[in-house]
């Protein structure tokens, strides 16, 4: 298709998408053809998601991967990219420490082809960093409920939002969090209840990262999709593939191939 006739998607859409009670996708990518073949699947948003600390990089978690890391992998995604809307997850301090430094580690996301941020967590600075973002022109995902950056003071991968209470809290943070000018927010590991609860409260999309089926969006790290990554899969991933024994057979093959002499054919040597 002609790119000029390829409509892209905006936080608009989005928005107008939870309006019409539609749903919308969310995968992860971290390279360019994985970020094309996403885009011409028709995924609604591509998050360069910090999860690729793990998954692409091998760390043990988020806390590793660093802004100029991030800037690698924005690059590439969004070359990939005509229809999608491409978000950079900020990594761990790249926001925290103060507001200037925060503006410029995410407009340099934007320069290299994001058209959007995400940062997690709330408190009253957060709430400072967004309403900046905002203000300079640079779209902000909130991100709400167990949030990897906060992992050791959170106390491990627990559920959050268990209770009404516990719900409420985090449908205050996140309507101050929309009206700080956050375009939407994920909720992580929340019950299904609440995060009902809580969508049906704001005007903006929430995104589904383990929150149940009545968000208004879904996002799934597209490793855990592909079935590509194995050293571990969260509960709520569904495995659409198995790329791990597709790779693994083709290696196989080729190893073989090349040990046997059957590799290169004669139509494969000049």
């Amino acid at each position: 298709m002609c790119s000029q006739l390829i409509k892209k998607v905006n936080i608009k859409t989005l928005r107008n998408l939870k309006n019409s009670g539609e749903k919308f996708s969310v995968l992860t990518a971290y390279d360019y053809s994985t970020a094309k073949y996403l885009d011409e699947a028709g995924i609604d948003v591509i998050l360069i998601g910090d999860s690729l600390a793990m998954v692409a990089l091998g760390y043990e978690t988020t806390h590793s991967v660093g802004v100029e890391e991030m800037k690698i992998f924005t690059r590439a995604v969004a070359k990939g990219v005509k229809r999608s809307l491409v978000i950079t997850d900020m990594p761990f301090l790249s926001y925290h420490t103060d507001i200037p430094s925060a503006v410029k580690n995410c407009g340099e996301m934007i320069k290299l082809g994001a058209n959007g941020v995400k940062i997690e967590g709330w408190s009253d600075y957060i709430l400072q960093v967004v309403k900046r973002l905002v203000e300079t022109g640079i779209p902000v995902m909130g991100h709400l409920g167990f949030t990897p950056q906060f992992l050791n003071t959170l106390g491990g991968y627990k559920i959050q939002g268990k209770t009404l209470e516990a719900a409420d809290e985090i449908l205050k943070q996140a309507k101050q969090l929309e009206d700080a000018g956050a375009f939407s927010v994920v909720l992580e590991m929340v019950p299904q209840e609440s995060a009902k609860y809580i969508t049906e409260n704001l005007t903006i999309p929430t995104i589904s990262c383990g929150a149940g089926k009545y968000c208004d969006a879904q996002v799934l790290v597209s490793d855990d999709v592909f079935g590509k990554y194995s050293d571990f899969t969260p509960k709520f991933a569904r495995k659409y593939g198995d790329m791990k024994a597709l790779i693994v057979d083709c290696a196989k093959r080729f190893d073989e191939d090349v040990k046997s002499g059957r590799f290169p054919a004669e139509n494969e040597v000049f």
